[in-house]
């Protein structure tokens, strides 16, 4: 596709997103009044988006918002953060290690590092507290009021690493009325889980609330090299939250301890599970069967705490934000996903040229971040904003090597630490130009800088102990402008230019090669046009976009291949390109359908560039230099579906005075993802479909419940990941799961 015709194109589908928009704001004013039906309406949505509470519907950004009710559904089975994957518009994730470090792509963009310093261009806010290191970003899902997805750069107001977007996650505050629930259930595969909340007051202006969640799944897959059934594929994973709120006057503190254990399997590497010139599963494959003989285990422990501090001083609000997040986790695994090896017969499944046993580990990680903001209290045609931040990160990594046919005996070992300090000042404006037109504009200046150190004590090939050493900096400017047309007082068309960056990024692996790597700053340039709408008095919200961005220097990961080095790369240009809606209506009283999609297209534009490719037998589909590299030019980013669709029904039947018998669906589909930069046969996963299914009843005003429940219940089995290092290796999803839940609220 041309340049050219990119503006045009999404010139004509704003132009179509508008009269969808118009159609149903008209269909309001047409739809027949029935006095004797009850009807249900669409309740109003806030949102922080704009570090302020505004009605979604006013906020003229590409926004979802994810309920309590979605999430409580998609985490039945226990699935932690990565159950958002293809709940969004636009938005995917996936993992190589397990429970923990999620890594998520917004419109395509995002990092495959599985480092434990990578960055990433998603940011992830829990409470207002960015969690920067990946191990932070897989905090459980428990006792939310809600989950923000803002799509586009946001670092005007969010800051570094957001050129992608935004995931805030607000969980439910105290206050001086008494409320809680509980919840219990039980389900195939040893899957439980208890979750439970209570707050209240507290005694003079203090309320408080305690959250706490428990889940466990039992060892499922059998090692059938070792004879062990049921020897990996468990967890448990608990968590606790305990918040403290002090309001007088003009004065509110709101103060928030947490902190999660973790301990069970690491991901499950698969020997030769996928068949050579396709994206097949081998024949015989079996999901609940392995044959490996290296270690997998894992442990997390991370705590944190924040404070909240706001003043109203009348016209103008002021508000303090510190936080402070400490991690330690340990993770083992068989990489190679087999056992023995060409040198160490017997082996398999399949052809193994070398054993593959590693674990990472951080001993230490700690975070320190403070926001100051001044801001307008609402007023009728000016409101703004100014404040500052400041973000200090300490952390030290030790990455391991293990003999796997000499006892498991250490053979190479290595030390990283990284001190990274930052700051930046921002500022933004929202304008009433006239009754029917705001301007919202913003910018803000950061500067970043990062002390990387690593020393290999123990190389497994013999070579000499090394240290090296980098020390990036950059400073940069970011910012957006944004108008907002009022067509009618239920539709609002909006039209976004925005930039954002991604500071520059160090990786140092140097147990397999002699140097570290660096990838310079990303900046990314957006542009945005959507519409917002109501109609069916009040029975249908319906929001819509289309988009392209230009990103210079993108950071990318050349993960394995047949060198077995993963290095940092930048790409000098990557375009891309899309469409995004989002739908939420109540057909009749008791039926309430959601629906979202996007069309993403990306395309890296680099001639030179070229990455090595699989160490396995593969079939490469990109041309090659003359070193033997694949060039990737014109190809899709890794992990970026061009299609995701998802879509939630709820169907109720009132029972008595207070009773009702219901079922709710939900489906979430996306097509094809490749797994690394470079093109071939077998690594790339199919489009997957998969759906949830919840069935019961609720009695006392929906205060008690019971309900059966089914997760992935076409049991699809899906490749999710791959390793080219080595074999063919694969990771696959989660099979069915079926179980019972009960709900109870105060």
């Amino acid at each position: 596709m041309s340049t050219a015709s990119t503006p045009r194109r999404a010139a004509l589908a704003c132009s179509i997103l508008i009269g969808l928009g118009l159609t149903a704001a008209h269909a309001q004013d047409a739809a027949p009044a029935n006095e004797h039906v009850k009807t249900t309406e669409l309740q109003t949505v806030k949102v922080t988006a704009s570090k302020r509470v505004e009605n979604l519907q006013k906020v003229p950004v590409s926004l979802t918002v994810l309920t309590p009710e979605k999430l409580e559904a998609f985490g039945q089975a226990g699935d932690g953060v990565l159950q958002l994957a293809s709940r969004a518009p636009s938005v995917y994730a996936e993992t190589s290690y397990g429970r923990e470090f999620p890594r998520f792509y917004i419109r395509g963009l995002g990092n495959s590092d599985f480092d434990l310093n990578a960055s990433q261009p998603v940011s992830m806010v829990y409470d207002d507290i960015v969690q920067e290191n990946p191990i932070l970003k897989g905090f459980p899902l428990f006792d939310l009021a809600q989950v923000e997805v803002l799509r586009g750069p946001q670092g005007t107001l969010f800051g570094r690493n957001s050129p992608a977007g935004v995931i805030k996650f607000e969980s439910v505050r105290p206050s001086q009325e008494t409320s809680g629930y509980a919840r219990v259930s039980y389900g195939s595969l040893g899957t439980a889980n208890a979750e439970a909340a209570l707050g209240g007051a507290l005694g003079g202006h203090w309320s408080g609330r305690v959250s706490a969640l428990a889940q466990h799944r039992d060892n499922w897959i059998d090692n059938t090299f070792t004879g062990k059934n049921d020897a990996l594929g468990g967890y448990n994973d608990r968590a606790v939250r305990l918040q403290a709120l002090y309001e007088e006057g003009g004065f509110s503190a709101l103060i928030n301890g947490h902190a999660r254990w973790l301990d069970g399997t690491a991901t499950v590497n698969r020997a030769n599970a996928i068949t050579l010139g396709s994206n097949e599963f081998e024949p015989g494959f079996e999901r609940d069967q392995v044959a490996q003989d290296g270690g997998n285990k894992q442990h997390l422990f991370s705590w944190g705490s924040n404070l909240h501090l706001d003043w109203n001083l009348g016209d103008m609000s002021f508000t303090s934000i510190t936080g402070l997040e400490h991690a330690t986790t340990y993770s083992r695994g068989d990489v190679d996903g087999g056992y023995g090896a060409v040198f160490h017969l017997p082996m398999g499944p399949g052809f193994i040229p070398f054993p593959s046993e590693t674990a990472d580990a951080m001993p230490h990680d700690r975070q320190i971040t403070q926001e100051f903001r001044l801001a307008s209290n609402s007023q009728d045609r000016l409101n703004w904003q100014v404040g500052t931040y400041y973000f200090d990160e300490d952390i030290a990594i030790s990455n391991f090597d293990y003999a796997t046919f000499n006892d498991h005996a250490l053979d190479g070992y290595a030390n990283q630490s990284q001190r990274t300090k930052a700051w930046a000042l921002f500022g933004s404006v929202n304008y009433q130009l006239a009754d029917d037109f705001e301007l919202r504009a913003g910018a803000r200046y950061s500067h970043d800088k990062r002390d990387f150190r690593v020393d290999r004590l123990l190389s497994p090939f013999g070579a000499p102990p090394l240290t090296l050493t980098a020390n990036p900096n950059d400073s940069r400017w970011s910012g957006d402008v944004t108008g907002t047309w009022t067509v009618s007082p239920n539709v609002n068309v909006y039209a976004r230019v925005a930039n954002g960056f991604r500071a520059p990024s160090v990786q140092g692996r140097v147990l397999f090669s002699d140097f570290i790597s660096q990838a310079k700053p990303e900046t990314i340039t957006s542009y945005e046009l959507g519409v917002k709408s109501t109609g069916m008095d009040n029975h249908v919200r319906f929001n819509a976009d289309v988009y392209s961005y230009t990103m210079h220097n993108q950071q990318l990961t050349a993960v394995g291949g047949d060198i077995n080095i993963t290095r940092l790369i930048n790409a000098k240009k990557t375009e891309g390109y899309g469409a995004e809606f989002d739908l939420e209506a109540y057909l009749t009283p008791n039926f309430v359908l959601t629906a979202g999609g996007s069309y993403n297209h990306t395309e890296l534009k680099d001639p030179t560039l070229a990455v090595a490719v699989c160490g396995a037998q593969c079939t490469v589909l990109d041309p090659r230099n003359a070193s033997g590299n694949a060039l990737i030019d014109g190809n899709a980013l890794p992990n970026s579906p061009k299609w995701i669709g998802t879509l939630t029904a709820r169907y109720g039947i009132p029972y008595g005075d207070s009773g009702e018998f219901f079922v709710y669906t939900d489906w979430n589909y996306r097509s094809q993802v490749n797994f690394f930069l470079y093109d071939s046969a077998e690594f790339k996963g199919k489009p997957l479909l998969e759906g949830g299914l919840r069935a019961g009843y609720n009695w006392d005003y929906g205060r008690r419940e019971i309900a059966l429940y089914g997760r992935n219940i076409t049991d699809k089995r899906a490749l999710i990941g791959a390793i080219d290092f080595n074999n063919r290796t694969g990771f696959v999803n989660d099979p069915r799961v079926i179980g019972v839940e009960f709900r109870a609220e105060l």
